[in-house]
């Protein structure tokens, strides 16, 4: 069963944040790999070492900075949910602290889980073996979306591409259980396809399908997939606003879908019906209404069978928690262990109620005073954007000037959201774990459907403070720091400013960039999806663009697949957000430093310490399989060319460090890129 999260236009980082105050060596120049040149592979230099040093734990795909951090969070999680566990029935009834508890106390219940077996789970498979035609197939559809369980496509609110001020119903494609539509298709992902089908086999052969039958049910599921993923965008495709909006009326997306009554969908949701909504891909839910009507029934049913029993088994007994992790973890990304189940149980207590343990977070973890010192450091770093798209060279001053009213309109959200918001009628109880997931899947969907109609919320926040990373949404403008990613190696309240202004800094430049990357730059100060370039500047950007998705198309992540390169389109948004959020963070270290002496901390200066700190920022490994899984999906680069990528195009670096022109960290000519 899935646990909804919202859809919406953002770029999401993994960076950090500073402040200055006493200088305090906070690096560990014994890490430096000094056989390695830092002119020629910078990464290596600062993290090679320390790699070697680290291994993956056997629960993990990869291990670095983030994932170290992260672990720190979920340890601090967790003492919070054993206290609302310990405490939960004489806490106050209806609080978040039962609640809390009682969902974290429902999941570490092995037993009482175990001896259900997969009965949670047969009122809805024996709902969808009772479905005979287009019309039960359609009515089920709305049914399950009501109660949070939606399969086959995507549909939840987002602001209005043409006037963000509003919320509207967005329908997007999906239904896909491998991870993006080439896996059906191309010779390369043939053994995923086989696992797949056998991992499908062996979930309906746990609900008691005979093996032969479950073998030819999980073909009919692969063929079914394969037909919506050669109706389905690429990555790529999607990453292009005009692919993310396709606003029409009911009337017209009944023309479009005849098999599929969107008025009867939206009634089922308990949504009006308004003036329409974006049936985003319409070739997408073209296809999908003509499988409607050209699909048998019993094709449906086992697609839509097998998808209700993948939702559910991480959250049903034994069997099915270790076939869902056998195929899904290990095959597809190489994990060889499963995580503590303490850790898997946290994951459904931060998917049902993340927001309401985040309030607990930051009462114990995050002081105010972190706040204010975070806020002063946006501000340097913002200071900077602005001074550089004063003087960019390359801008008429036409669009000098929206940029600049774009600009001012940015949002910071540090930390934490103004407002928490209720977790009135959520109905929990301390013994039925799959129910109280049931239970928050269908409320937080509530939640999110009810914002359709309304006017947005810019100070909505769509990460809970635990979560280690950070986030820009065009939609609102906003740029947004979740408290976790406020401290080492991103800020370090006693360290010097290079390396805040190399970590949390350079985070904070990232996200700010977003709004300018070739999607946000898309969008205007007010989230709305207009052109505000002139044709001169656009083109000069374009090109200036290309030159970023060739560097990182030359890049080879894996000695073993060497065909295997990074996808220079599909992370291009990223890549511009490292190249400038590390000028925008660079320029504002040397504005904060001015006039001050070099403190030259364990003999390294100002500016090399903070290249040092960006590339500790993304350190870490990864295992090959789950390396080539994210080749295809993540619109991030790896992290060891994100270490070196932006730093190789800066002047700046090539001088902290005494690089030559020719040198492999130095970029110069028509390879050297500079876009902010």
């Amino acid at each position: 069963m899935p646990l909804p999260t919202p859809r919406l236009l953002v770029s999401v980082l993994t960076l950090a944040v500073s402040i200055p105050l006493a200088a305090a060596p906070v690096f560990d120049v014994g890490d430096l790999d000094r056989s390695v040149s830092p002119c020629v592979d910078f990464n290596a230099y600062v993290n090679g070492k320390w790699v070697a040093a680290n291994p993956i734990p056997a629960d993990k795909t990869r291990w670095g900075a983030f994932d170290e951090l992260r672990e720190k969070s979920l340890a601090a999680q967790h003492a919070l949910v054993e206290r609302a566990e310990r405490g939960a029935d004489a806490a106050a009834p209806g609080s978040i602290e039962q609640k809390i508890g009682w969902l974290y106390r429902s999941g570490m219940d092995e037993a009482a889980i175990d001896k259900a077996g997969y009965a949670p789970l047969k009122p809805d498979l024996a709902a969808i073996a009772r479905l005979r035609n287009t019309r039960d197939i359609t009515a089920w559809l709305g049914r399950a979306f009501a109660r949070g369980d939606g399969i086959g496509f995507h549909f939840g609110p987002g602001a209005d591409y043409k006037d963000a001020r509003r919320q509207i119903a967005f329908a997007r494609q999906g239904g896909l259980g491998l991870p993006t539509p080439d896996y059906y298709s191309k010779d390369e992902h043939k053994d995923i396809r086989a696992a797949y089908v056998a991992y499908l086999a062996r979930l309906f052969e746990l609900t008691g399908v005979k093996r032969p039958l479950a073998a030819r049910k999980a073909q009919d599921v692969l063929a079914f997939e394969t037909r919506l993923a050669k109706a389905s965008l690429s990555r790529v495709e999607l990453r292009d606003p005009a692919n993310q909006y396709h606003f029409v009326s009911v009337a017209d997306a009944d023309k479009l879908t005849p098999h599929f009554d969107w008025g009867a969908f939206l009634k089922a949701l308990d949504l009006a019906p308004g003036d329409g909504l974006s049936l985003s891909q319409p070739k997408f839910f073209a296809e999908f209404d003509a499988m409607l009507a050209d699909v048998p029934a019993t094709q449906w049913r086992d697609y839509l069978t097998a998808h209700t029993i993948d939702d559910a088994a991480p959250f049903l007994s034994q069997p099915f928690q270790q076939a869902h992790f056998d195929f899904h973890d290990h095959t597809l990304n190489g994990q060889p262990e499963q995580r503590a189940r303490w850790k898997r149980v946290l994951d459904a207590v931060n998917a049902g109620m993340g927001m309401a343990l985040g309030e607990l977070y930051v009462k114990d973890y995050f002081p105010p005073a972190a706040k204010a010192r975070a806020q002063q450091l946006v501000d340097n770093v913002n200071n900077a954007m602005k001074a550089r798209l004063e003087r960019l060279d390359w801008m008429s001053q036409p669009t000098r000037e929206k940029a600049l009213a774009k600009w001012s309109t940015f949002l910071p959200k540090i930390g934490y959201p103004d407002t928490w918001r209720t977790w009135d009628g959520l109905k929990i109880v301390p013994s039925d774990y799959y129910a109280n997931l049931r239970a928050a899947a269908a409320f937080n969907y509530r939640y999110q459907l009810d914002k359709i109609g309304k006017p947005t919320d810019r100070y909505e926040w769509f990460m809970t403070p635990q979560t280690v990373n950070a986030y820009y949404s065009a939609a609102t403008n906003t740029i947004n720091f979740p408290a976790a990613i406020l401290q080492p190696p991103f800020f370090y309240a006693d360290g010097d400013d290079a390396i805040n202004y190399g970590g949390i800094g350079a985070v904070i430049g990232h996200e700010s960039g977003h709004g300018f990357d070739d999607k946000g730059s898309q969008f205007d100060g007010a989230g709305n999806n207009v052109n505000w370039w002139t044709q001169q500047d656009r083109d000069r950007f374009d090109e200036r663009s290309a030159r970023l998705v060739a560097q990182f198309d030359a890049y080879v992540p894996l000695a073993d697949h060497p065909d295997q390169h990074v996808n220079g389109k599909l992370t291009l948004g990223e890549n511009i957000g490292d190249l400038g959020g590390l000028a925008f963070a660079y320029d504002a270290l040397q504005a904060a430093t001015a006039g001050q002496p070099d403190p030259m901390i364990d003999g390294l200066g100002r500016d090399q310490r903070f290249f040092l700190n960006w590339a500790r920022v993304w350190r870490g490994n990864i295992r090959d399989k789950a390396q080539l899984v994210l080749l295809n999906t993540d619109p991030h680069a790896p992290a060891r060319f994100r270490a070196i990528g932006a730093p190789s195009n800066m002047a700046a670096f090539a001088r902290a460090f005494a690089c030559k022109a020719g040198d492999p960290m130095v970029r110069s000519g028509e390879q050297q890129v500079k876009i902010w």
